[in-house]
């Protein structure tokens, strides 16, 4: 890359990845650094869900992603052989991605790697970052490399998404409370002999702990125990994982062979803060979480994508205080994920008997009325956020209208003028805000000629994209006004037409509504150009 780097980024697992490639598809020069000397094949996190997926698509990774994975349709609990309860996957709207992914870390890795090279990008592995100190609204960042040469670089914004033992976040004095589980774990990946269904995770509870089945893309499974601390040390080996199989198994499957397999535990935690003046801690570095529910590769990829439109937007010229909404955004979306997990783990390890009992009883209830699949999933894809009180969204209620704060799904479109994307979502694809007009009279397409002008006139044509969404059966021959904006034949997701003034909304590039107005009052373009985050650049980040 020729220009000088403005964002330096800690760590090239998924989140750092994520990060970097979301800031150079926006023209931000990014330097990546990773202590290791490489990628490291371990397959760790296993499960991608909707909302990382998406954030995945928006970078032109979830279609390659698809491809080596393996849709997951369902899951099934079980206690004493008996099957309690299934929830099945897939049944999400407004998604092109309506059920998880079963794909190992290291295919997720090479992929946005790929991506990274193709954006000019590069990691430079074997590069510590040794401390960090802040001054003068500038991170000051001591580098070491792997053959002992060291530097010191002044960078005006860095991303720490080095891991749970984060230097980033240690050097700049982040608490990061939590606690650690009184069971250790163990799991392996291998081939498995028996009955089992070839995309469904299996959960057989018993009073000795936990085992969890879960298929894999190469006709694999996952399995996973739970133990009293200290039972062994080091990685399991078959006799160890085929003496928990058959206890906690009922005798009913083989290890043929396992190909990986580790001993660990787990902790959960979540860093007080986010943000420090020019650092943002992002993925491990800022939660950590049980591998229950697959939540925190996910939780860290949607970190990595947020920081990396949010300081790009900044770095284009939007207002500074954009960034203040990172870490009232994320910390609380990342400790639900900590919460959803620690409360799916203590489930799976509950021991006296009448609480086994009434687990059981619960599970099978809400199964049967539909209420585990309506809770659970949503839950766990992360397609629900609700960040109405986040500073980045401008809240107002408009019959009709998106709500300010949420996620606006995915909906087809049909391409008229401006732009040949056949979906909302990959109109959002371009990373950055749109003004969605939807209505056929007149006062919308005044608004969109309106919108158009005026961002236009107010030099930020790069920051902005105006789509005036018109009645599915429109025809293609459209008249062209002076302004030109981009337009498409579809219906706005989740709101159907229906009689009343046109509707105006300012979506982010992540796909949250940041704000919405009725087109019935004279100043409705003005009110929603006045939710962008527009200002002028600052080189001093905000305490």
């Amino acid at each position: 890359m020729s220009a000088a780097p403005e964002v330096l980024v800690a760590g090239a697992g998924p989140t750092g990845l994520t990060a970097a490639c979301t800031l150079l598809q926006h023209g931000v020069p990014v330097r990546l650094v990773d202590r290791r000397a490489c990628f490291t094949p371990e397959p760790k996190a296993l499960v991608m869900w909707s909302g990382a997926l998406e954030a995945l698509h928006r970078l032109g990774v979830a279609d390659a992603l698809a491809e080596r994975a393996l849709p997951l349709n369902g899951a099934s609990y079980w206690s004493g052989g008996r099957r309690l309860a299934g929830v099945r996957f897939g049944g999400l709207s407004g998604t092109r991605f309506p059920r998880p992914l079963c794909v190992p870390q290291p295919v997720t890795e090479e992929l946005l790697y790929e991506r990274l090279l193709d954006l000019g990008g590069r990691v430079e592995w074997g590069t510590a970052v040794t401390a960090v100190a802040t001054a003068d609204g500038r991170a000051e960042v001591a580098l070491t490399r792997a053959d002992g040469t060291a530097e010191t670089v002044s960078v005006p914004w860095l991303i720490g998404a080095d891991g749970t033992r984060s230097t980033v976040r240690e050097s700049i004095g982040v608490p990061y409370p939590g606690s650690s589980h009184d069971r250790e774990f163990v799991l392996g990946d291998g081939r498995i002999d028996g009955d089992l269904p070839p995309d469904e995770a299996q959960y057989h509870l018993s009073p000795d702990g936990v085992l969890v089945l879960v298929a894999l893309p190469d006709g694999g499974h996952r399995i996973f125990f739970d133990l009293p601390p200290g039972t062994r040390t080091g990685p399991p080996d078959d006799a160890e994982l085929q003496q928990l199989l058959d206890a906690r198994g009922h005798g009913r499957w083989t290890v043929r062979e396992t190909w990986w397999t580790s001993r660990f535990r787990v902790h959960t935690k979540v860093a007080e803060r986010f943000r420090h003046g020019p650092v943002l801690l992002a993925g491990d570095a800022a939660h950590a979480h049980s591998p229950a529910g697959g939540q925190g590769l996910n939780t860290g990829v949607q970190d990595g994508f947020d920081a990396g439109w949010k300081l790009a937007a900044v770095l284009r010229g939007a207002d500074p205080a954009l960034l203040d909404s990172y870490d009232p955004e994320r910390r609380p979306v990342s400790a639900r994920a900590v919460r959803n997990s620690e409360r799916q783990t203590r489930l799976w390890l509950l021991r006296p008997r009448p609480a086994r009992a009434l687990r059981d009883l619960l599970l099978g209830t809400l199964a049967r009325t539909g209420a585990l699949e309506r809770r659970i999933v949503p839950e766990l894809a992360q397609l629900d956020l609700d960040l109405t009180a986040s500073p980045a969204v401008r809240p107002t209620t408009v019959p009709g209208a998106p709500v300010p704060g949420r996620r606006l799904g995915d909906a087809p479109l049909r391409p008229l003028r401006g732009t040949s994307a056949t979906s909302l979502h990959d109109y959002l694809a371009t990373g950055r805000h749109t003004v969605l007009i939807a209505g056929d009279g007149p006062a919308a397409a005044d608004a969109a000629e309106r919108a158009t002008a005026e961002l236009t006139l107010r030099g930020l044509p790069d920051l902005t994209d105006v789509l005036l969404l018109l009645p599915p059966g429109t025809a293609a021959d459209l008249p062209a006004g002076p302004a030109n904006p981009d337009i498409a034949a579809g219906t706005l997701p989740g709101h159907p037409p229906t009689p009343g003034p046109a509707l105006a909304c300012l979506l982010r590039p992540d796909g949250v509504v940041a704000g919405a107005v009725a087109l019935d009052r004279p100043d409705g373009v003005d009110a929603l150009l006045s939710a962008l985050p527009t200002g002028q650049r600052s080189a001093a980040p905000a305490p």
